[in-house]
C-alpha cells in the first residue's frame, strides 16, 4: 500500500477534490462516495460546495483518497477510451472476487479491505498489460 504519512489539511483537500471528481465521473452516487473514502455526508457537502477549504482527515480516510487516485491512475494505463476509464468501475464484473458486482459496488460496501482488493485487482490488469507490451 502507499505511504502512510499524514497529509497537511491544504493536500488533503486537493487529494478529497480529484478523488470526489474521479468518484463523480465514476457515476457513484452520494452515498456511495461517503461509503468508499469512509467519510460523514455533512463532509461531503462542504467539500462539494467549497474544494479548495482545508480538510482534516484521518489516515484511513487519507488511505482511502489515495486508492481512489491509484486506481484511476491504473484505469487510465489499461484504458485509452474515456469511456472506458470511467464506465469500468460501475460496469458489472465477471471476475470471481467482484462476482457479476461492479467494482464501484464493491468499494461501496465501506470495508478498507474492499476498496484495497479493488485496486490489488486492477492494478494487476495494468501489470499484465505491460508485461505483453514488453
Amino acid at each position: 500500500m502507499p505511504n502512510q504519512l499524514a497529509l497537511s489539511p491544504n493536500k488533503t483537500a486537493v487529494g478529497l477534490k480529484v478523488a470526489l471528481h474521479i468518484l463523480h465521473d465514476w457515476q457513484a452516487t452520494p452515498a456511495q462516495i461517503c461509503s468508499v473514502l469512509r467519510i460523514s455526508y455533512a463532509t461531503y457537502r462542504r467539500a462539494v460546495r467549497a474544494p479548495a477549504s482545508p480538510r482534516k482527515l484521518d489516515k484511513d480516510q487519507q488511505q482511502r483518497i489515495s486508492l481512489v487516485l491509484n486506481i484511476h491512475a491504473s484505469l487510465r494505463s489499461v484504458f485509452d477510451n474515456p469511456a472506458n476509464v470511467y464506465g469500468f468501475p460501475g460496469a458489472p464484473n465477471k471476475n470471481a472476487f467482484f462476482d457479476g458486482r461492479s467494482p464501484l459496488e464493491v468499494m461501496a460496501q465501506g470495508a478498507m479491505i474492499s476498496l484495497y482488493e479493488t485496486y490489488k485487482r486492477i492494478h494487476q490488469l495494468e501489470l499484465r498489460i505491460e508485461a505483453q507490451c514488453s
